[in-house]
């Protein structure tokens, strides 16, 4: 069985496009979402309505929850007041763009699912397995990620949230964040997403118009860091 798994996406219908080919072109068994369909980007209303008519299963991420529900914030943990601000106004910018029939579809997003990959027992989430907003940095201590994998009843736990794909493995369960489509933060600006089979992992990193989305954010008031952040890979 081989699986695609996608995330972050953040409003970036051109990364998204160029991402939904490849996987076409891969032809896997199986494509889920894990989430954060907008935010940021300048087309939120096209990636859900691409997401909902290509039936992805998809789980609900922190920017979903604070759309779909007009929600003060987003959700995210925000260390520099100057990102603060940008969030809010990306907050802001998109719940006034998203429709509400686009909004009751993210409301509607479940927590988490489960599927089998394989003999794999694996867990879809956004952030983590306690909350959609948890970053799981790859430098967390082992002792963290062991905590985190207690109870879960999973193989694999694959989730996105903080834009950088990585693979750990901790005793028997295998952690992947599969990065992100439509903002990474890795330094590589091309969308990202992950082929999972019952035995191996592969980030797949595709190129797509980056000059264009960066120019449809700046047609917008969204912050003018938002197209320099898909311009460089968030570096």
């Amino acid at each position: 069985m081989t699986v695609a798994l996608f995330s972050d996406i953040h409003g970036n219908i051109t990364a998204l496009d160029a991402v939904l080919e490849e996987i076409d072109r891969r032809a896997p068994d199986a494509v889920y979402c894990l989430g954060d369909l907008v935010g940021y980007g300048a087309f939120p209303n096209e990636v859900v309505e691409r997401i909902r008519a290509r039936a992805i299963p998809t789980i609900m991420g922190n920017y979903d929850d604070g759309v779909g529900f007009d929600r003060e914030e987003c959700g995210c943990a925000y260390t520099r007041e100057e990102d603060r601000v940008r969030g809010d106004a990306s907050l802001r910018w998109t719940r006034a763009a998203v429709t509400d029939d686009n909004k009751q579809f993210l409301q509607q997003l479940p927590a988490q699912l489960r599927l089998t990959i394989g003999p794999r027992r694996t867990l879809l989430v956004h952030g983590s397995p306690r909350r959609m907003n948890e970053y799981l940095f790859e430098d967390r201590p082992t002792s963290s990620f062991q905590r985190l994998a207690e109870g879960t009843d999973a193989d694999l736990i694959a989730f996105g949230h903080t834009h950088k794909p990585y693979v750990k493995v901790v005793g028997d369960v295998t952690f992947l964040n599969i990065g992100s489509v439509g903002k990474p933060k890795d330094g590589d600006p091309r969308a990202c997403f992950a082929i999972v089979t019952e035995s191996s992992t592969e980030f797949v990193r595709v190129p797509y118009d980056i000059a264009s989305a960066a120019a449809a954010i700046r047609a917008t008031t969204l912050p003018e860091q938002f197209a320099r952040d898909i311009e460089t890979g968030g570096k």
